[in-house]
């Protein structure tokens, strides 16, 4: 999955979620560096903090986003959006992929249906699985990455 956040104390709010999945969700086996890079889709003043983690958990997909979208209000995600869908938030946690799973719901679409278009995601997760196929294109995340057309640049964040 991929936090994300651009608003208020970053790093503590990626903790909190961390600490909130860990114990509700499952064990995080993997976290990838912190990344920061401009906003995607909307113009912000403020950069994004994004850092992808892998959890081993017994939560079905429905199951899991149900708690995640829980998580997310708990740690006071808003609802709203700029016009097309995109605003700046204080936490966002999106599920990129349940295994090799290809689902889609009212409420669960996994792969993430953007994951590939979006560097700001693509380099932390190439970073912990870059050999993971993605289960509807068939290709490695590593090779998503390289023919990745998004400009934007992702910044590798020290101490983190």
């Amino acid at each position: 999955m991929l936090l994300g956040g651009n608003l208020g104390d970053r790093r503590r709010m990626f903790e909190a979620a961390r600490e909130k999945i860990a114990a509700r969700a499952g064990c995080i086996i993997r976290r990838s560096s912190l990344y920061e890079s401009e906003a995607w889709g909307f113009a912000s003043s403020h950069f994004f903090l994004n850092q992808v983690v892998i959890i081993a958990t017994r939560l079905g997909p429905v199951e899991l986003m149900e708690l995640l979208l829980g998580i997310e209000g708990e740690l006071g995600k808003r609802s709203g959006s700029s016009g097309d869908g995109y605003t700046s938030r204080v936490i966002d946690i999106d599920m990129l992929f349940y295994a090799d799973r290809v689902m889609e719901t009212g409420r669960v679409t996994v792969p993430h249906p953007r994951l590939h278009r979006r560097r700001f995601t693509l380099v932390p997760l190439a970073e912990v699985a870059p050999d993971f196929v993605h289960p509807v294109f068939q290709k490695s995340v590593a090779r998503l990455l390289e023919e990745c057309d998004d400009p934007s640049k992702v910044y590798r964040v020290e101490g983190g």
